[in-house]
């Protein structure tokens, strides 16, 4: 059964082989590199620690090790330079969904004190006041 965070077949046909831990290569061969890849997009998709992931893609902690071996080693930038699409004539971006906030057009700012003097209001309002805590 494919999870919604795993990766699809056609899309794991696609890497499969650019994956290290293959059999001829120097080192062992890695019999789980597709549970791997399913717990980093679970890690990246969820947004969760390594910590919360689940039993059934490995232990975290083995899966974190070999993700930062990855990186150390480059993994990831060769994989993502064998996938890039150079040509990028598909990619539209629609700016009715981009949205800055009105001070970024240069909309007058809120606050007593001027934008220049470095002045924040809410430090302002409450360098006169009373000390709220007591020392011990």
């Amino acid at each position: 059964m494919l999870h919604r965070h795993e990766i699809a077949d056609d899309d794991w046909d696609r890497i499969e082989g650019l994956l290290p831990g293959r059999p001829g290569q120097h080192g062992g061969v890695a019999e789980d590199n597709r549970r791997f890849i399913n717990a980093v997009l679970w890690i990246a998709k969820t947004g969760a620690p390594w910590r919360d992931l689940p039993k059934r893609l490995g232990a975290w902690n083995s899966a974190w090790k070999r993700f930062d071996r990855w990186c150390t080693k480059g993994t990831w930038a060769r994989l993502m330079a064998a996938l890039r699409d150079d040509d990028l004539e598909w990619l539209i971006l629609d700016s009715t969904v981009i949205r800055a906030h009105p001070s970024a057009a240069g909309a007058k700012k809120n606050g007593t004190a001027p934008a220049a003097s470095g002045i924040r209001p809410s430090a302002a309002a409450g360098a006169g006041s009373a000390r709220r805590s007591m020392s011990r």
